[in-house]
């Protein structure tokens, strides 16, 4: 019965999803019958065959050229809802080209100088010769691996994210652990981020502060898009790309305002969550006047407690979340671009006593404590947005950290914990990159040198510890187009890195030097239907820091049992990807292979699970392995989508199956998740309707505990439908209403990447029950 139940509400929840699906002809055909029909364009600046790779799939207006010429040169960005002309100018300001209409469904180029001539018709076209263009950045491009995918500002507005969970929504091959955004987590392909290359505009993340605390804590509100490169990353990405990496990058004045456009303007928002009683208000300014440019962001929330499925209150989940973002630039004629941001996240309030689970059981121990999280990010950034030939640079240099101040606990009589005193760890990272990217008629290449000097650092009155590395590395990323169908990225990094422990102990210091290299690529096996992906990486990420809250000034780093060693990894990912007539039809397999995955505990000499003997703690240092693979299937036409996909995800350390509690700062359990997602548009009424589902069977490949050596829980199975209405009437100012149903069907259930669900002893922290988040945004 339990089964039955579980299939009609999944079934239930994707017939709400058909209805935007059975609605597909209607509107394609109305779009079609319209003249002067707009997109919703989100197309980054970018090479510009790539970009009108873009522009065609979204428009479907071919882009002809005369001649066998190549195109080089970068795009300009494009964004907001316009039609398909407006679109190609934007795109192709400062390129030296122009084009013609000969039709409303093609469009020839030519340069700027040249005479245009009368475009051929029908008979004579032999002398055209259509641009044969791929996307580069997103959806598998080179560079990256099956599977890369962007998260762009039209899948943000379509979203309407609370957190980071809600931004990831729909990828089941990215989970994020636990409800709080103070704890979640993001794990691609089961391995977590701290292995990964995390970067926000450019500026790299290390925030190993707490194995109970997120590691890079976002506001969604501030992004315009977020890049994933799961298993193999470009050598640009930048230095510990492990597993993958990921790029979240803020909005502009440009996307907000337009480009090419003087003025100023606001954003004024407001949403209410049911569940909880939680009020949120962002509040964005921005204006650009004669190349300077200016944008501020603010956004506060606050409410109680939510109510998971069974209707119980639980504790330490109220909001008090402030978070802001500011940003200043300035454009010169010629193009040289300099901006400076600061962006900053501030959470302080009540939270379970380990925030990313509900209670372990121990005698005396309270229920909740006050944790106090600030994360900041301060980001230079020269860019030169109308490059020419071999010249164009790029300048970052950033410094950005995160500290947690939480009261710690010590047993007092009778042996319940009663307030000792209060400790802190704070991780601060300063680096920055120089690079240039050299365009050749095949592609280009990026060449350039970063650096990044991290510090880890604990305290409390009765001691310190403090751990720092600092890494420099050269890197090279070539993307070409060697052949006709075509497309290959290879690159290569060489860092150096000097490790500083928590003490002048025996291996607390080591400088040593590593290579890393990459290779991806793509062929078209049938030209604009199926194209063949694969690429492979060998990555040298030198040795991490510990984590700030275990850290201890008395560690050895070497004695007879180990010794620090750096970590390695290598990846592998292959996959096939059918488009035809807005069908999409992919797959992809792949594996990471992580070698000394530092995991350090704070014990001296610790002997950790399927570790044969006893090593110091400061170098616990297991192996994992992550594989599996990815499914999906979809169909978009001009007003809306469907998309269902299907991730398959098993995790090993040392050759056994992992746990949640093993895999601290390595991997989580994923096994089975199912994602269906859809939404529609209907165009007479500016009315969107839309949502998705997530289905995770029962996972029963479980290791055993690791003192006890009884076999772990299974993960229970559940099923979420989340669906939304929004409304956007025709008034002076561009105006939104929306109503978000999140958990339909009130379903009591932890994520599967939510810590603890595998032990007997911890009761995991549940997602909130059934709310109704209502939304009301007008734009200035």
């Amino acid at each position: 019965m339990d089964f039955l139940k579980r299939a009609a509400r999944l079934c239930a929840g994707a017939s709400l999803l058909a209805t935007a699906a059975s609605l597909s002809a209607t509107g394609a055909a109305n779009a079609e019958a319209q003249g002067g029909a707009t997109y919703a364009f989100d197309i980054p600046a970018k090479p510009l065959l790539s970009a009108l790779a873009d522009y065609t799939r979204l428009t479907g207006v071919q882009v002809l050229r005369p001649g066998a010429q190549r195109l080089n040169g970068q795009s300009r960005p494009v964004s907001g809802r316009l039609d398909a002309e407006a679109a190609l100018r934007q795109m192709l300001r400062g390129s030296g080209l122009v084009y013609a209409f000969s039709n409303p469904r093609t469009a020839t180029l030519h340069p700027l100088n040249a005479p245009v001539t009368p475009v051929q018709l029908a008979g004579e076209a032999t002398t055209l010769e259509e641009i044969t263009v791929t996307g580069e950045g997103g959806d598998g491009a080179p560079g990256g691996s099956a599977g890369s995918f962007t998260v762009t500002a039209a899948d943000i507005e379509r979203k309407n994210p609370q957190d980071v969970r809600d931004l990831f929504g729909g990828e089941p091959g990215v989970q994020v652990g636990s409800p709080l955004p103070l704890s979640q987590k993001v794990y691609v392909r089961g391995v977590e981020e701290t292995n990964i290359a995390v970067t926000i505009d450019g500026s790299a993340q290390n925030n190993k502060v707490f194995h109970h605390n997120a590691t890079t804590y976002i506001d969604p509100g501030l992004l315009k898009q977020a890049r994933v490169d799961p298993t193999v990353a470009p050598a640009d990405a930048g230095f510990g790309a492990l597993a993958g990496s990921i790029a979240y990058e803020t909005k502009d004045v440009a996307d907000l305002l337009g480009h090419d456009r003087d003025g100023y303007g606001g954003i004024v928002k407001g949403t209410f969550n049911s569940n909880g009683a939680v009020f949120g208000n962002s509040y964005t300014a921005y204006g650009k006047q004669s190349g300077f440019e200016a944008l501020g962001y603010f956004n506060w929330a606050d409410g109680g407690r939510y109510k998971n499925g069974s209707g119980d209150k639980v504790a330490g989940t109220a909001t008090d979340l402030l978070s802001g973002l500011g940003k200043l630039a300035y454009e010169s004629g010629e193009g040289h671009r300099f901006e400076v941001s600061h962006e900053r996240i501030h959470d302080d309030t009540i939270r379970p006593f380990r925030p990313n689970l509900g209670s372990v059981g121990r005698f005396g121990e309270p229920p909740v404590r006050d944790f106090k999280l600030d994360r900041q990010n301060t980001v230079f950034n020269y860019t030169d947005t109308s490059p020419e030939g071999w010249w164009n640079p790029k300048v970052v240099l950033a410094y950005g950290g995160t500290k947690i101040k939480v009261p710690t606990y010590v047993r007092g009589p009778g042996g319940v914990s009663v307030y000792g005193y209060d400790s802190s760890g704070e991780t601060t990272s300063l680096n920055g990159k120089v690079e240039n990217k050299f365009a050749f008629s095949l592609g280009d290449v990026t060449a350039g040198v970063d650096f990044r000097h991290d510090r880890a650092r604990y305290s409390d009155p009765n001691y310190r510890a403090i751990e720092k590395m600092t890494n420099i590395g050269f890197y090279s990323q070539a993307r070409l187009e060697p052949i006709d169908r075509g497309r290959i990225s290879f690159g290569g990094r060489i860092d150096h890195q000097r490790f500083d422990g928590t003490n002048d102990g025996a291996g607390a210091e080591k400088n040593h030097t590593g290579v890393s290299a990459n290779l991806s690529t793509e062929y078209d096996l049938i030209e604009d239907l199926l194209t063949a992906k694969a690429g492979y990486s060998h990555v040298w990420a030198g040795i991490p820091l510990a984590e700030n809250f275990i850290m201890n000034p008395d560690w050895v780093y070497r004695n007879e049992f180990g010794k620090l060693r750096a970590t390695t990894a290598d990846n592998y990912s292959a996959g096939l990807v059918l488009k035809h007539n807005g069908f999409t039809v992919e797959g992809s397999i792949f594996k990471t292979q992580i070698e000394n995955a530092r995991n350090a505990r704070n014990a001296l000499n610790y002997t950790g699970p399927f570790q044969p003997g006893p090593v110091p703690g400061a170098t616990w240092a297991p192996d994992l392995d992550s594989k599996g693979f990815e499914i999906g299937v979809g169909y978009e036409w001009d007003a809306g989508f469907v998309r269902a996909k299907y991730a398959h995800i098993t995790i090993d350390i040392n050759g056994r199956p992992g746990d949640s509690d093993t895999g601290n700062y390595i991997a989580t359990p994923v096994g089975d998740i199912f994602t269906i997602s859809a939404a529609h548009t209907f165009m007479d009424w500016n009315v969107t309707i839309g949502g998705d589902v997530e289905f995770a069977p029962k996972y029963d490949r479980v290791g055993r505990d690791s003192l006890t050596g009884s076999r772990l829980e299974a993960f229970k199975a559940y099923e979420i439908v989340n669906i939304f209405a929004e409304y956007k009437p025709k008034l002076k100012y561009e105006t939104t209403f929306r109503l978000d149903v999140k958990n339909l069907f009130d379903e009591i259930y932890s994520s599967r990447a939510t810590y603890g669900q595998d032990y007997l002893n911890v009761t995991p922290l549940y997602e909130p029950g059934r709310a109704f988040l209502m939304t009301a945004q007008v734009k200035f």
